[in-house]
């Protein structure tokens, strides 16, 4: 146990590292964020102060993320198997990405629904790329073709549906939390694609 302590003490500090320097920020510009010491931050980074809870709280949302990410050792999820929904064409692989944000990479073989009352509207924002194939995106009364390594972004208020055009398709699409729970709810089993 104490190692597996020690383990996430380095893993820790060097995530509170990488993430600062992903971002761009100095240690002086992380330490005034967090409203810490340049000296204490540069101790905790580099292993030679403790780390304290309420430092940890205070560095991830200097970090804009959670103590959760902060901190999170499990790793048995690393390979993602699709969830195939066969009624509607649709084969999905679910992608963990920071708060309030869902990525996830769909196949699609069938064309998006004819009958308007299918296509979805609900808060949020979306944002797609098209990795093979091409899609067909009806947002309110218009119809877009969207073509390999072309994206669309929209709200998602505006009633909408995505399917393939004449073959498979495979997109990822990014959901804000709102979106995404829009796709979680309603009455069809799988989302208006």
């Amino acid at each position: 146990m104490e190692q597996e302590d020690g383990d996430l003490d380095g893993l820790v500090r060097k995530r509170i590292r990488a993430l600062r320097v992903a971002q761009g920020l100095s240690l002086e510009e992380l330490a005034t964020r967090a409203r810490l010491s340049q000296s204490t931050l540069s101790r905790i980074e580099n292993g030679q102060r403790r780390l304290a809870l309420d430092q940890l709280v205070t560095l991830a949302r200097a970090l804009d993320t959670s103590l959760d990410q902060l901190v999170e050792t499990a790793t048995d999820d690393v390979i993602t198997n699709p969830a195939i929904d066969g009624a509607h064409g649709l084969m999905r692989w679910p992608i963990k990405t920071g708060p309030g944000m869902t990525v996830v990479r769909q196949r699609m073989t069938d064309p998006p629904p004819d009958n308007p009352a299918r296509m979805r509207a609900h808060p949020g924002h979306e944002w797609f790329v098209v990795l093979s194939g091409t899609a067909i995106l009806l947002l309110g009364n218009r119809r877009f073709r969207v073509e390999t390594n072309q994206a669309a972004e929209f709200p998602t208020m505006l009633p909408h549906a995505i399917g393939a055009a004449g073959r498979p398709c495979e997109i990822l699409g990014i959901f804000d939390r709102d979106a995404h729970r829009g796709h979680q709810s309603g009455d069809d089993p799988a989302p208006a694609r």
